[in-house]
């Protein structure tokens, strides 16, 4: 994404506008599926490492009263919501190996014997 984001060639603009639309699509989907938004979280990846995604993807889900502040945002702060919005913005690191580790652990305790 970063290649892609960084890049002057205009497939790669359209295909971060893609990408950013299904992002838009899915928050738009699932807030209409759980009754509207309390709270937007950013995780892992893209969500933890990709301020621009963010910023982008916050502009486009404005219509939900997210709301992202840009000073937060760049300094990569965990809550990257303007003060007093109505949906808060977090961008919360994730480890999701470790905890595919702790569940499969907390299943197959065998599974321990298996790590080199």
């Amino acid at each position: 994404m970063r290649t892609l984001i960084d890049s002057d060639d205009p497939l790669a603009a359209e295909a971060v506008d893609l990408f950013v639309y299904r992002i838009a699509r899915e928050i738009g989907s699932l807030a209409a599926a759980i009754g509207g938004l309390d709270t937007l979280v950013f995780k892992a990846g893209l969500g933890q490492n990709a301020q621009y995604i963010r910023e982008r993807a916050g502009a486009v889900a404005g219509w939900f009263a997210v709301n992202i502040d840009h000073k937060l945002n760049g300094r990569g702060d965990e809550v990257i919501s303007l003060a007093g919005s109505d949906v808060d913005v977090l961008v919360i690191p994730t480890d999701e190996e470790r905890a595919v580790g702790i569940q499969l652990l907390s299943v197959r305790p065998q599974a321990l014997s298996l790590v080199p």
